[in-house]
């Protein structure tokens, strides 16, 4: 039986949603939000661009790309508060935080 792949977006989505936020879809990716806390969620694949601006961002990619990203993240010294969430092929996935 062959498995069954869920895309990125969609994994953003379910884990945003799973521990409280509301997900909503933007012209520049997605906006998770909670009680005071609006989170911009950008699912990097085949893209990665970072935005120059805001309070709290989380960019979503593989967990064996996740390291780099969070690197890289470092390495530009952005203003923003972020984190990397990498998904796991098992369904979980692991934080990366600045």
């Amino acid at each position: 039986m062959a498995a069954v792949s869920t895309s990125l977006d969609e994994r953003a989505r379910s884990i945003f949603d799973d521990i409280g936020y509301t997900v909503s879809r933007t012209e520049d990716g997605l906006r998770a939000a909670h009680k005071w806390r609006e989170v911009g969620v950008t699912v990097l694949e085949d893209d990665i661009s970072f935005p120059e601006t805001g309070e709290m961002h989380c960019f979503v990619t593989s967990a064996a790309e996740a390291p780099d990203v969070g690197d890289r993240l470092s390495r530009m010294d952005v203003t923003y508060d972020w984190a990397v969430i990498g998904v796991r092929d098992d369904g979980g996935y692991d934080v990366v935080r600045a």
